[in-house]
């Protein structure tokens, strides 16, 4: 017998090892507990932690840690920040808006010091064709700097384009800078980011995933989609880098908003850049403006929500919780992945219960199956209340849209869903504009021709193996 099998056949070994296991699922039982969190999740987390220890602290390194509070900007660099304003930003008491507009303001700015700007215009994209476009003028026209902001920035043909089309900026005297998401960015290369590089181009993952703490990282992920050129022109929506956002992918189209702003409320765009690229270990962005920003009449009031895993509240969730509950006409909802918090599902029950029109449309066919399933299990508790279910069928749908009644709509980068309310880095325009209302809804009716309404006796006789299916993914929500 040598010295290892020794050692492993004494009970007292055993006994150390056992002992101290059982003290690390007890402290991060302790852990869980004292952090205060829902209820459920909380009981969800222990049980899993006391029937399969070894699985469950797998699962609670990766998807159970909380950030929430830790600061992603220093006091001091957040004043600096302010400077940018100039006189762009109003008070909420000055604006003569509505009295549910101006109760969202106030939220927004309660939230994340989210500052209400007037003035501003928008083209809406509905395609990456057009998107693209349009973005690869204006990166053409840029003269001082380029930000961008992006998931998912892929090594194919439209991410060589935009990486061509920034290397020529740079090499021209413009400061070009690229942030990206590590996980969503996975399939690009180093080869892909080194030629950025080489040319010049400051591009930086964000929560960069390596061992051994890539547990720490790996679930809180940067979703947002924003880029900022000469600090005049920004964007803001769904769309990420990639092909299929111009050629569908394996669906025949894969249908997306994207938003390009002009006007004030570029700086908060800017100011969101900023504050990330600062969390990243990048010194503070303060790049001047040569003049104040015009502002149009009577223009669109433009307010950015930002959120994620270190922010004090559920950003996301509150403000689209107080939008749908303000509502006295409709809630139109576009969203590719539906799995509702508690809250947010009681507040669309209420508002239909209440007479409203409510209507959430999904994609027939998704690109996750497990997404689907989860999703699907809501949609009884949808129809019971008398919202209106729609399966868009044309491609897959992959818009984050919600307008409500005549005034106010959002678009972004939020999807309608457990991983957009609490672990990614999210990013919406909020819009409160009687104009781009319009143009948002005649969208969504455009797209509801191409949808078939789920008819409630039909989806209540669907096979029951397809019920269970869907009620077991259902138990993953808060972590798909």
């Amino acid at each position: 017998m040598n010295w290892f099998e020794g050692v492993i056949q004494n009970p007292w070994v055993w006994y150390s090892v056992t002992t101290l296991y059982a003290l690390i699922i007890l402290s991060i039982i302790c852990v869980v507990v004292s952090e205060n969190r829902n209820p459920v999740k909380t009981l969800a987390w222990v049980t899993v932690l006391l029937v399969a220890p070894i699985v469950g602290l797998i699962l609670y390194i990766i998807f159970g840690r909380n950030i929430q509070g830790i600061r992603v900007i220093s006091r001091k660099n957040r004043r600096k920040l302010r400077r940018l304003d100039g006189s762009g930003r109003v008070s909420p008491a000055d604006l003569p808006q509505s009295p549910q507009a101006l109760q969202q303001i106030k939220l927004a700015s309660s939230l994340c010091g989210s500052d209400f700007y007037p003035g501003n215009s928008a083209e809406i994209y509905d395609n990456g064709t057009d998107k693209f476009d349009a973005l690869l003028r204006d990166i053409a026209g840029a003269r001082r700097f380029i930000n961008l902001e992006y998931y998912i920035v892929e090594d194919d043909a439209i991410g060589n384009r935009v990486a061509d089309a920034l290397i020529e900026r740079a090499r021209a005297g413009v400061k070009v800078r690229l942030l990206y998401d590590h996980v969503g960015s996975f399939k690009a290369g180093r080869k892909f980011f080194r030629r950025l590089h080489e040319a010049g181009i400051e591009s930086t993952p964000f929560f960069k995933v390596v061992f051994p703490p890539f547990g720490t990282r790996i679930n809180w992920r940067n979703h947002r989609k924003i880029c900022v050129i000469d600090g005049v022109i920004g964007y803001i929506g769904g769309m990420n880098i990639a092909d299929r956002y111009i050629n569908g992918g394996k669906f025949d189209l894969w249908r997306d908003v994207h938003i390009r702003v002009t006007g004030p409320a570029v700086i908060s765009l800017e100011k969101a850049f900023a504050v990330d690229w600062t969390f990243t270990g990048h010194p503070l962005i303060d790049d001047p403006h040569p003049a104040p920003l015009p502002v149009e009449k009577p223009g669109m009031g433009m307010q950015l929500i930002t959120g994620g895993p270190t922010s004090q509240w559920l950003n996301m969730t509150l403000v689209f919780q107080k939008a749908i509950s303000v509502a006295r006409k409709c809630v139109y909802i576009q969203t590719p992945y539906f799995l509702p918090t508690e809250g947010l599902l009681h507040s669309l029950q209420m508002a239909a219960l209440a007479k409203i029109d409510v209507r959430v449309m999904l994609p027939a066919r998704s690109d996750s199956d497990m997404l689907r399933w989860a999703s699907n299990s809501y949609v009884s508790e949808c129809l019971k209340s008398g919202i209106k279910v729609y399966f868009y069928e044309k491609g897959m749908l992959h818009s984050k849209v919600i307008i409500i009644d005549d005034e106010f709509a959002t678009v972004g980068s939020a999807n309608f869903d457990f991983r957009s309310f609490e672990h990614n880095f999210e990013a919406n325009m909020l819009v409160y504009s009687r104009e781009f209302n319009a143009r948002m809804k005649e969208l969504f009716l455009r797209d509801q021709r191409d949808c078939r309404r789920v008819n409630p006796n039909k989806w209540r006789h669907r096979p029951l193996p397809e019920k269970a299916l869907e009620s077991f993914m259902r138990l993953f929500a808060p972590i798909l």
